[in-house]
């Protein structure tokens, strides 16, 4: 089971949000059915859940006033210049029936759209216009205008009445607002506010001055068509939605871009000491996966890596590409799940300018960046038919088209796939096209989860000690027994990455030169790991568990010839779950 829930379609939404721990000035930006992207003002370093860490979050919906709360996990927090800080949180329980409150909200919210100063007819037009697309709300004053618009989910204002002078002072008080910057949490950042659509008279020259400083989104003229304000709204709101998106993906990726620039530095080059390539894995199922990816590294042939959520692919698609002879140019990376199929096959194949609204020059594309290196496509089975109909045409001619372009750039790219799904199910289930599956699957390689190979926890967890150590200036001197039993009997749902955080944790918990006890790591391993005194010297039940059957099935497998069908027999056992188990344990490979 995956650490997190698979992503769904998210929506704009900015209300103020209460969390435990406490997180001074947050808001939410946007919603899912799974999780929530939030910005705060934390008063300090140690403010609100820290990466990894659970957190209660209560906050109401827009319109029907219904109150949220729901448990989740801090997926990524990042602490941004300006003491403003974003996090992504997924949901893992609500509160009573708040999932579903929260369900229908998301599946029955049209765009929101504030409608100033209309008259009695104007408003029947724009009823008329927007119905079944959007839902308006009428204000006849400047103050009920901020109100409605801090309602936190409109994601249009349509100025509209005949007092020219009311419509632009209106429009100007609003820009005054957004150029302050609000670092006291009391509202949402200005670059995500509703757009504003002009439907009043104005002397040409400040409408003119307006538009040209990226105040009004639209200028429709004092009597607009019912089709036109229609269309208006609706490109509004996807505009809207997107530069949303990308402000999320942007604080995201300048995170991940702050923290691997920070680790990378700490990773000191002296011969003799490990890099991430040298983890030194016990188990015989990671040194089995480690001796296919020396394997295959050198081979220009597509390598697809399938495991849960956290159990490294990222990783190994690194040193893979080290690996590969291409290392002297860059490994780009993108994960599949994180981006609208609109967004997600501009970041890949490029635009040209005018493409689509808010392609204002030319962009190359992540595959055309990649030329002559590696890119690294995670998550891949969140994307839809028709990327994937695309992606399969650059795996076999190497020909890249931009969004809105008809010139054609050949690429040398080696492609590195990553699913948290097992995809051939995905295949026979009807959601992944085969014949890109067929592609990819030149060379799979699947990756167990951390729970089915605990022998590998110990050695991890020194790593990241040693790691963080160097990266966060601390002195941590090694783990204590106590530390290193929880660490070996908890489940870890969400892996290596999971393991990498509660070291990350403890490390920044300890003392100069203290050693990591089970104190230092969070409450839920604590409660996991049985008294020292209940363990044999060789390790958990669970670990010995498994070295009994993986000598089981090699004293069959030996007594067989090989032949896993007659071994099957012999444990009475059905095959596949005999040669699932056999590889899992690094003693068979199909052919």
């Amino acid at each position: 089971m995956s650490a997190y829930a698979p992503r769904s379609e998210r929506k704009p939404l900015y209300v103020k949000v209460v969390t435990q721990p406490a997180l001074h000035g947050c808001w939410a930006v946007n919603i899912s059915e799974t999780g929530i992207g939030l910005i705060a003002t934390p008063r300090g370093a140690s403010d609100g859940p820290r990466e990894g860490e659970e957190v209660e979050l209560s906050f109401s919906l827009p319109d029907s006033g219904e109150h949220i709360r729901v448990r989740g996990d801090v997926r990524w927090r990042h602490d941004a210049s300006g003491a403003v800080t974003a996090l992504g949180v997924s949901f893992r329980v609500f509160e009573g029936s708040d999932g579903v409150k929260l369900a229908r909200y998301l599946a029955t919210s049209h765009i929101q759209v504030v409608v100033a100063f209309a008259s009695e007819v104007e408003a029947r037009a724009l009823r008329a216009a927007l119905e079944g697309q959007a839902t308006p709300h009428f204000a006849s004053s400047p103050n009920e205008v901020h109100a409605l618009l801090t309602r936190g989910d409109a994601a249009a204002l349509l100025v509209c009445g005949q007092d020219e002078e009311e419509a632009l002072s209106l429009v100007e008080s609003l820009a005054l607002g957004r150029a302050e910057v609000d670092l006291s949490g009391a509202g949402p950042p200005s670059d995500l506010a509703s757009r504003i659509i002009y439907c009043a008279p104005a002397a040409p020259e400040r409408l003119v001055a307006l538009f040209n400083a990226g105040l009004i989104f639209r200028a429709l003229g004092p009597h607009p068509t019912q089709e036109t304000v229609r269309q208006a709204v609706l490109h509004a709101g996807r505009e809207h939605g997107v530069r949303t998106e990308q402000w999320r993906m942007a604080l995201e990726l300048e995170r991940n871009l702050l923290r691997e620039r920070a680790l990378s530095q700490a990773l000191p080059a002296a011969p003799g000491v490990r890099g991430e390539a040298e983890v030194g894995f016990r188990s015989v199922a990671m040194q089995r996966v480690m001796e296919m990816v020396r394997l295959v590294a050198p081979h220009r042939v597509a390598v697809l890596l399938q495991g849960e959520t956290g159990t490294g692919k990222e990783v190994l698609a690194r040193i893979l590409h080290r690996l590969s002879g291409r290392g002297d140019v860059s490994l780009v990376v993108q994960d599949c799940g994180a981006l609208s199929e609109t967004l997600l096959e501009s970041e890949l194949f490029g635009h040209v300018k005018g493409a689509f609204t808010g392609a204002v020059a030319d962009h190359p594309g992540l595959f055309v960046l990649a030329n002559g290196g590696t890119i690294f496509l995670d998550e891949i089975e969140n994307t839809t038919p028709n990327l994937q109909a695309k992606l399969l045409r650059v795996l076999e001619t190497g020909d890249v088209r931009p969004v809105g372009g008809t010139q054609v750039r050949h690429v040398d790219v080696r492609v590195v796939a990553a699913s948290n799904k097992d995809l051939g199910e995905e295949v026979r289930a009807g959601r992944f096209r085969a014949d890109l599956f067929y592609r990819l699957n030149s060379f799979t390689i699947d990756i167990p989860p951390l729970r089915e190979r605990p022998e590998d926890v110990p050695e991890l967890a020194r790593f990241f000690l040693d790691l963080f150590n160097r990266a966060l200036r601390r002195s941590a001197s090694g783990i204590a027994p106590d530390a290193e039993d929880a660490l070996r009997a908890y489940g870890w749902p969400g892996n290596v990455r999971e393991l990498r955080n509660v070291m990350e944790r403890a490390v920044l918990l300890s003392r100069p030169g203290e050693v990591v006890t089970r104190r230092l790591l969070p409450p839920v391993l604590g409660a996991a790991a049985p008294p020292r005194n209940e363990l044999a010297s060789d390790g958990s039940l669970r670990a010995r568990l498994e070295r009994v059957e993986r000598d089981l099935i090699r004293e069959a497998l030996e007594r067989h010839g090989g032949v896993l069908r007659r071994a099957a027999v012999a444990l009475g056992m059905d095959p596949v779950t005999l040669g699932r188990r056999a590889r899992r344990h690094g003693l068979w490979k199909a052919d």
